[in-house]
């Protein structure tokens, strides 16, 4: 596989990604204004770990920086910076899965898709920076 597939990929995963950040930030908007009744994980705490804000806006934020990024990085430097954001986001996401399924027991498949991108994204910055310093050489 090549850099370019890989890194259009990592763009698709992106987008996907973006889709269900923005789904999941309107729908939290909506739960602040008293429109979705009864259970749903944007209203819990961890629903906003970060300063108080929705864990979609920085998934939203995320997704499109890394889209952005991926095609202008070069240099271990960056890559290292890449790859620590994305370790975040994954970290991040097996904390959130971790409490879907042992904490509210909420199935809640927009969760799960960006789960699996941010795991799918840690796989493939591996592989293209490991690609990427073969090319180098």
């Amino acid at each position: 596989m090549t850099l370019l597939v890989l890194r259009i990929i990592v763009d698709l995963l992106c987008a996907a990604g973006v889709y269900v950040s923005y789904h999941m930030l309107d729908r939290s908007k909506r739960a602040e204004a008293g429109k979705i009744k009864g259970h749903s994980v944007v209203k819990g705490p961890a629903a906003r770990l970060y300063f108080g804000l929705p864990n979609s806006l920085f998934g939203l934020i995320f997704y499109v920086a890394i889209a952005l990024v991926i095609w202008f990085a070069r240099g271990p430097v960056v890559w290292t910076l890449i790859f620590v954001g994305i370790a975040a986001a994954a970290a991040t996401s097996l904390y959130l899965a971790y409490r879907l399924v042992f904490v509210t027991r909420t199935f809640c498949p927009y969760c799960w898709t960006s789960h699996g991108i941010n795991w799918s994204l840690v796989i493939l910055s591996i592989i293209i920076c490991a690609l990427s310093r073969n090319a180098a050489s």
